[in-house]
């Protein structure tokens, strides 16, 4: 994708020094930076920080990483230790267990010089297949978006087509395309008049810091909102289509993703507007069903709630306290949107409804 007309990705391995490239997400919008990850604990520390985030770009850092341990020492106590390792760094996206587990499996029977070599290449393997499977998304996704742009045109004449996405499922959560926004990104390319609603998805703030800022580099057109607004803009007609990511579906079709994703369900189901879940199988978990009762939800640090990052009137970012000292605060990562609230799941294999039956039919289990 693009920043200021050149291409991008968020992820590559450097060849020459065996080493990961990414950009540093911590640092944008304000900054943009290229971190080198020269080991697996350094990519550990870059998952754990979220320096780079996202469910399918953790889990091809992950593989990465995993490969530079394997690098280091690839005795079998040393791999599983280095496997715990980076699995323990951010316990719901699935995509970074799976991720690992393909790797290992790739690897834990080979002679233990070869298995570098292997792990590597399975790791770019991995990274490939996300951009394609993206891309793919972005194809299923589109055709939704002109179907409502044809409809919205006969029945009242306007033709934009107006979409609220939450958090950051775009681009920078992936290697490339996104998942979420890379239906946005590919009618937006095909001539489709569009128009995005950007949750600023408190409290890290990754819609307003991130989406926007993958968005303002393609030119879409999109306005940054407040994350309760966009019930209000849904009874008023303002949006003809939600889309979200995941970090974490079941096998019924329940969704994990970034807090605040199940009130925007419940608004959408409540004004009768489609609500769709974009994602690869790298984000399906065959083995839960029951989202509120299975998925391990993170609770992260209560200074992402009690602090906030921002630039000055001086162009300096400062921190600021925004809760009064003394008040404690509660931040859970995720929360879970039952399957029977999305109107459908998005990913490269097509459309299906979000049901047990819909998975297992759309990829032949």
């Amino acid at each position: 994708m693009r920043i200021d007309g050149v291409s991008w990705k968020s992820i590559w391995f450097d060849e020459n020094c065996n080493s990961i490239n990414v950009i540093d997400q911590t640092k944008l919008p304000y900054d943009f930076q290229i971190k080198t990850l020269k080991n697996s604990l350094e990519a550990y520390d870059a998952i754990k920080t979220m320096v780079v985030r996202g469910a399918p770009l953790i889990g091809v850092t992950g593989a990465y990483g995993f490969s530079l341990g394997i690098k280091e020492d690839p005795s079998d106590l040393s791999v599983k230790k280095q496997m715990e390792l980076l699995n323990s760094a951010r316990p719901t996206a699935v995509n970074l267990s799976w991720a690992l587990n393909r790797l290992y499996k790739k690897i834990k029977d080979l002679d233990t010089q070869l298995r570098f070599q292997y792990a590597l290449k399975e790791a770019k393997e991995i990274e490939k297949e996300d951009v394609n499977m993206c891309s793919l998304i972005g194809d299923y996704g589109m055709s939704l978006i002109e179907n409502i742009a044809e409809q919205k045109l006969l029945e009242t004449g306007i033709k934009k087509v107006n979409i609220l996405t939450h958090c950051n499922a775009g681009w920078l959560a992936a290697v490339d395309w996104g998942t979420a926004l890379s239906p946005i990104y590919k009618a937006f390319r095909a001539g489709i008049d569009l128009h995005v609603w950007v949750d600023e998805t408190r409290p890290r703030n990754q819609g307003a810091s991130l989406t926007a800022f993958e968005l303002k580099g393609e030119g879409i057109p999109h306005t940054v909102i407040v994350d309760n607004a966009g019930g209000y803009l849904m009874q008023r007609k303002e949006v003809d289509l939600v889309i979200v990511g995941s970090d974490r579906t079941t096998s019924s079709g329940d969704v994990c993703n970034k807090i605040g994703t199940y009130l925007k369900a419940l608004a959408a189901k409540d004004c009768k507007i489609p609500f769709y879940v974009a994602l690869p199988v790298s984000t399906i978990d065959w083995e839960l069903n029951s989202g509120l009762k299975e998925i391990d939800i993170e609770t992260r640090s209560p200074d992402e709630v009690t602090y906030i990052n921002g630039l000055n009137d001086s162009g300096n970012v400062d921190r600021l306290r925004l809760i009064p000292i003394g008040s404690s605060s509660f931040n859970p990562g995720f929360d879970i949107t039952p399957a029977h609230l999305v109107t459908g799941l998005i990913t490269e294999r097509g459309i299906t409804p979000a049901t047990y039956e819909g998975l297992q039919k759309l990829y032949q289990l």
